[in-house]
Parts: structure tokens; C-alpha cells; sequence
């Protein structure tokens, strides 16, 4: 990866919707050479796709929090079958394996607190692998890199 890479990187991080030219224009090569960068960017998986960045209040989201999740059993089975049944659920937009005391943490949107309640016991409560649920509400974002 050369500077000419890191910049494609840059501008598209900023703006996956710029046409080719724009973006030739932007990091100072030509039009061909950008296309034939950008494709190999994406065929090495550098460039993993591009998506809209949605207003999450405008989509009904009025609740956010992060939930850590504590398996009773720390088996690779345990692991697998917690995967499996949150794989399902629409309210998790991002679930990561992590360190620490806990072996999850989620990313849960829901139109409210009541509605996050109601995933809380139906959802989280009902699966068999769960320990421990903490939950941590986020009150306001001053920066989120991913929008």
C-alpha cells in the first residue's frame, strides 16, 4: 500500500459515493490508474463495501446501548450456539467476541426504552448460554467515526 492507496482509502472513507474521475482528481492520477487501484482494493478486501449512513432517529431508533453479555459456559460450543441465536435478531447491529470479564458486547438499537426492555427479557433472557447482562445507554454520541 502506497501513499496513492492510503489517499483512495482517505477520499472514500469520507465519501464512498465519488465517481472515479472525482476521486482521480483528488489524489492526483488518472482515471484508469484510480480504477484499476480501487479494484484491487476491493479484491484484497481492503475495501470491504460501501453503505448509507442512516439517521438513526429518522429510522425509528430513539434507543441505544451497549450490552455486555457473560456466557455461563466458556466452551467453544457455548460461544457458538450464543452466536447463532443472536445472529437473528434485528435490534444487534454490531456483536464483537471480547476480553475481559464478560465474552460479548453488543451494539443494540430499538425504537425505545420500553422496546429495549422487552429484547432485554424475550430475546437476551431466553438464551440459554447467558450468565450476565449489562447494559450501558448511550446518552449522546460527540463523535462516531463510522458516519
Amino acid at each position: 500500500m502506497d501513499r496513492f492507496d492510503e489517499r483512495i482509502l482517505q477520499e472514500l472513507k469520507l465519501n464512498g459515493r465519488l465517481t472515479n474521475v472525482e476521486l482521480s482528481e483528488r489524489i492526483g492520477l488518472s482515471p484508469s490508474a484510480t480504477l484499476r487501484r480501487v479494484q484491487e482494493l476491493e479484491r484484497n478486501q481492503t475495501i470491504q463495501g460501501y453503505r448509507a449512513v442512516l439517521n438513526p432517529s429518522k429510522c425509528g431508533v430513539g434507543f441505544i446501548a451497549y450490552v455486555t453479555i457473560g456466557l455461563s459456559n466458556h466452551s467453544k460450543q457455548s460461544q457458538k450456539g450464543f452466536e447463532a441465536q443472536i445472529m437473528d435478531s434485528k435490534e444487534v447491529v454490531e456483536c464483537h467476541n471480547i476480553t475481559g470479564s464478560n465474552e460479548y458486547l453488543l451494539r443494540v438499537e430499538t425504537e425505545s426504552l420500553s422496546s429495549y426492555k422487552q429484547f432485554h427479557s424475550n430475546v437476551l433472557g431466553e438464551i440459554s448460554q447467558v450468565n450476565s447482562i449489562g447494559t450501558l445507554v448511550v446518552m449522546d454520541t460527540p463523535k462516531d467515526e463510522r458516519t
